[in-house]
């Protein structure tokens, strides 16, 4: 029916990436997302905040990916199709950070705005 392509953790994980080549911070290759998620943290917080931080973000973000599958045809879909007018049925949700987090499906250029 949907054709759906999702990896929001992969998502914020390529985000951090980017942010650390700006800081000139070099990750080593092999890295899981929890420890890239970990190391992130620890750049402003204690060790165990950092990790317990690192931990709720990746649950929250596989959180997020379960609500939008699981409520993709009753609601999502009819507002994708009611507000933007797109009528395909590939989907790509991806998180993005601009003027704050959000969820956006880019064929229609839908928001979800997470604040």
């Amino acid at each position: 029916m949907y054709e759906v392509e999702m990896d929001l953790v992969a998502d914020w994980i390529s985000i951090v990436k980017e942010v650390f080549r700006g800081g000139g911070i070099v990750l080593e290759d092999g890295l899981t997302s929890e420890d890239i998620a970990q190391i992130y943290f620890l750049q402003s917080l204690p060790e165990e905040e950092a990790n317990s931080l690192a931990q709720q973000t990746i649950q929250k973000l596989q959180d997020m990916e379960q609500v939008i599958h699981s409520h993709l045809e009753s609601t999502i879909v009819p507002d994708i199709r009611q507000r933007t007018e797109y009528e395909g049925n590939q989907f790509h949700f991806s998180w993005v950070f601009d003027q704050g987090e959000h969820i956006v499906e880019t064929h229609s250029e839908y928001r979800i705005p997470l604040a």
